[in-house]
């Protein structure tokens, strides 16, 4: 059984390999924190070149909206991917995931809802 750390440093991998994968590139830095049965992932430093040329270059409402509907349809595309990884490191089922990104800070929050939470071990020192 793994600790609670060991199952969020597994899916920072998880999905740092992802965004490299589907995305183009990994986040610069990647968080995830497990609450009971949520995963809250903060990723930071996104957006590739293209993506920070599009949100400046078109009207600021523009740029960004395309930009997260592309996104958007790309995390709901590659989904059962994400699901698969996250069932795998947790044992749960992922009922929910929410997703949204920050054009101007870089910033990309999910939160995936578990069917239950993940039994782990104490990883504590005695």
């Amino acid at each position: 059984m793994k600790t609670q750390g060991e199952i969020e440093a597994a899916i920072c991998d998880g999905i740092s390999r992802f965004e490299q994968e589907y995305m183009g590139r990994g986040p610069k830095e990647i968080r995830t924190h497990l609450i009971g049965d949520l995963l809250v992932v903060r990723l930071q430093g996104v957006l590739t070149a293209a993506e920070q040329q599009l949100a400046k270059s078109l009207p600021v409402e523009k740029g960004r909206d395309l930009l997260k509907q592309v996104r958007i349809q790309l995390i709901e595309t590659a989904r059962p991917v994400l699901e698969a990884m996250v069932q795998e490191v947790t044992g749960a089922q992922v009922l929910s995931l929410h997703h949204d990104i920050s054009t101007v800070t870089g910033e990309e929050i999910m939160i995936l809802t578990l069917a239950t939470p993940p039994p782990f071990r104490d990883g504590r020192k005695k």
